[in-house]
Protein backbone atom coordinates (compact mmCIF):
# COMPACT_ATOMS: atom_id res chain seq x y z
CA UNK A 1 0.00 0.00 0.00
CA UNK A 2 2.81 2.31 0.92
CA UNK A 3 4.66 2.03 -2.25
CA UNK A 4 1.68 2.94 -3.93
CA UNK A 5 0.94 5.73 -2.44
CA UNK A 6 4.90 6.55 -3.65
CA UNK A 7 4.18 6.05 -7.20
CA UNK A 8 1.06 7.95 -7.09
CA UNK A 9 2.88 10.77 -5.02
CA UNK A 10 5.53 10.53 -7.84
CA UNK A 11 3.45 10.62 -10.76
CA UNK A 12 1.82 13.16 -9.21
CA UNK A 13 4.53 15.70 -8.48
CA UNK A 14 6.16 15.20 -11.41
CA UNK A 15 3.12 16.46 -13.38
CA UNK A 16 2.63 13.15 -15.62
CA UNK A 17 -0.82 13.43 -17.21
CA UNK A 18 -1.92 11.88 -20.39
CA UNK A 19 -2.33 15.05 -21.70
CA UNK A 20 1.30 15.75 -21.66
CA UNK A 21 1.87 12.66 -24.00
CA UNK A 22 4.19 13.79 -26.66
CA UNK A 23 3.40 14.59 -30.27
CA UNK A 24 5.44 12.27 -32.24
CA UNK A 25 3.47 11.81 -35.85
CA UNK A 26 1.04 13.83 -37.11
CA UNK A 27 -1.26 11.55 -36.81
CA UNK A 28 -1.53 12.30 -33.00
CA UNK A 29 -2.59 16.17 -34.21
CA UNK A 30 -5.72 14.37 -35.08
CA UNK A 31 -8.07 16.17 -32.55
CA UNK A 32 -7.86 19.05 -34.83
CA UNK A 33 -9.34 17.83 -37.54
CA UNK A 34 -13.07 19.44 -38.44
CA UNK A 35 -14.46 22.33 -38.61
CA UNK A 36 -14.29 25.37 -36.05
CA UNK A 37 -16.02 29.01 -36.20
CA UNK A 38 -14.99 32.47 -34.49
CA UNK A 39 -17.89 35.48 -34.61
CA UNK A 40 -16.28 38.60 -33.59
CA UNK A 41 -16.69 42.19 -34.08
CA UNK A 42 -18.59 41.70 -37.24
CA UNK A 43 -16.59 39.01 -38.55
CA UNK A 44 -16.99 35.26 -39.36
CA UNK A 45 -14.00 33.70 -39.17
CA UNK A 46 -13.72 29.92 -40.08
CA UNK A 47 -11.47 27.58 -40.13
CA UNK A 48 -11.62 23.99 -41.96
CA UNK A 49 -8.81 21.35 -40.83
CA UNK A 50 -8.72 17.70 -42.79
CA UNK A 51 -7.71 14.91 -41.20
CA UNK A 52 -3.74 13.28 -41.45
CA UNK A 53 -3.34 11.66 -44.36
CA UNK A 54 -0.43 10.78 -46.00
CA UNK A 55 1.81 12.78 -43.66
CA UNK A 56 -0.28 16.03 -43.83
CA UNK A 57 -3.14 18.19 -42.69
CA UNK A 58 -4.62 20.42 -44.60
CA UNK A 59 -6.78 23.31 -43.73
CA UNK A 60 -8.28 26.60 -45.13
CA UNK A 61 -9.27 29.75 -43.23
CA UNK A 62 -11.60 32.40 -44.37
CA UNK A 63 -13.15 35.67 -42.24
CA UNK A 64 -16.06 37.12 -43.86
CA UNK A 65 -17.57 40.90 -42.92
CA UNK A 66 -20.06 42.94 -44.36
CA UNK A 67 -20.79 40.19 -47.03
CA UNK A 68 -17.17 39.61 -48.33
CA UNK A 69 -13.96 37.87 -47.45
CA UNK A 70 -11.58 40.44 -46.20
CA UNK A 71 -9.29 37.33 -44.85
CA UNK A 72 -7.96 33.90 -46.00
CA UNK A 73 -5.21 31.25 -45.07
CA UNK A 74 -4.27 28.12 -46.82
CA UNK A 75 -2.49 26.18 -43.95
CA UNK A 76 -1.07 22.77 -43.26
CA UNK A 77 0.60 20.68 -41.32
CA UNK A 78 3.42 18.78 -42.50
CA UNK A 79 5.65 15.57 -41.49
CA UNK A 80 8.96 15.77 -43.19
CA UNK A 81 10.88 12.44 -43.53
CA UNK A 82 13.15 13.81 -40.58
CA UNK A 83 10.41 13.34 -38.23
CA UNK A 84 10.06 17.64 -37.77
CA UNK A 85 6.34 18.51 -38.06
CA UNK A 86 6.05 21.69 -39.52
CA UNK A 87 3.15 24.43 -39.82
CA UNK A 88 2.95 26.46 -42.80
CA UNK A 89 1.10 29.34 -43.24
CA UNK A 90 -0.06 31.17 -46.98
CA UNK A 91 -2.03 33.75 -45.74
CA UNK A 92 -3.75 36.63 -48.09
CA UNK A 93 -1.05 37.41 -50.42
CA UNK A 94 1.64 37.56 -48.10
CA UNK A 95 4.45 35.10 -48.01
CA UNK A 96 4.25 31.49 -46.96
CA UNK A 97 5.83 31.45 -43.54
CA UNK A 98 7.44 28.26 -41.81
CA UNK A 99 6.79 27.35 -38.30
CA UNK A 100 8.32 24.32 -36.49
CA UNK A 101 6.29 22.24 -33.53
CA UNK A 102 8.93 22.63 -30.50
CA UNK A 103 6.15 21.67 -28.14
CA UNK A 104 3.14 19.40 -28.19
CA UNK A 105 0.59 17.02 -26.63
CA UNK A 106 -2.78 15.56 -26.80
CA UNK A 107 -4.19 19.12 -26.16
CA UNK A 108 -1.38 21.60 -27.54
CA UNK A 109 0.54 22.21 -30.07
CA UNK A 110 3.15 25.33 -30.40
CA UNK A 111 4.74 26.09 -33.51
CA UNK A 112 7.79 28.64 -33.97
CA UNK A 113 9.99 30.63 -35.76
CA UNK A 114 11.78 33.02 -34.33
CA UNK A 115 12.80 35.02 -37.39
CA UNK A 116 8.90 35.53 -38.48
CA UNK A 117 8.55 39.35 -38.23
CA UNK A 118 4.90 38.78 -36.40
CA UNK A 119 3.89 35.96 -35.45
CA UNK A 120 6.69 33.91 -33.92
CA UNK A 121 4.69 31.64 -32.26
CA UNK A 122 1.50 29.39 -33.60
CA UNK A 123 -0.70 27.61 -30.86
CA UNK A 124 -3.43 25.02 -31.06
CA UNK A 125 -5.52 24.23 -27.77
CA UNK A 126 -8.27 22.18 -27.04
CA UNK A 127 -9.73 23.56 -24.12
CA UNK A 128 -11.79 21.28 -21.51
CA UNK A 129 -15.04 22.09 -23.22
CA UNK A 130 -14.13 20.95 -26.68
CA UNK A 131 -13.50 24.53 -27.91
CA UNK A 132 -10.32 25.43 -29.35
CA UNK A 133 -8.10 28.22 -28.66
CA UNK A 134 -5.67 29.05 -31.69
CA UNK A 135 -3.12 31.90 -30.82
CA UNK A 136 -0.48 33.92 -32.58
CA UNK A 137 2.07 35.67 -30.48
CA UNK A 138 5.57 37.22 -30.66
CA UNK A 139 7.12 40.41 -30.52
CA UNK A 140 5.79 43.28 -32.99
CA UNK A 141 8.06 46.73 -33.36
CA UNK A 142 9.82 46.02 -29.98
CA UNK A 143 6.62 44.69 -27.68
CA UNK A 144 5.51 41.45 -27.05
CA UNK A 145 1.98 41.13 -28.64
CA UNK A 146 -0.80 37.67 -28.63
CA UNK A 147 -3.51 37.58 -30.37
CA UNK A 148 -6.10 35.09 -29.40
CA UNK A 149 -8.78 33.41 -31.50
CA UNK A 150 -10.78 30.98 -29.47
CA UNK A 151 -13.12 29.06 -31.86
CA UNK A 152 -15.82 26.21 -31.50
CA UNK A 153 -16.20 23.04 -33.30
CA UNK A 154 -19.36 23.48 -35.48
CA UNK A 155 -20.86 21.65 -38.70
CA UNK A 156 -18.80 21.74 -41.73
CA UNK A 157 -20.78 22.54 -44.89
CA UNK A 158 -20.91 21.04 -47.81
Amino acid sequence: MWLRTILLCLLLSSGFSLAQEKISTINDLAWLKGCWSLSRNGRETTEHWLKPAGGTMLGISRTVADGRTVEFEFIQIRQEASGDILFIAKPSGQPEATFKLIRGNAREVIFENPQHDFPQRVIYRLQNDGSLLGRVEGVSKGKERSVDFPMNRTRCDE
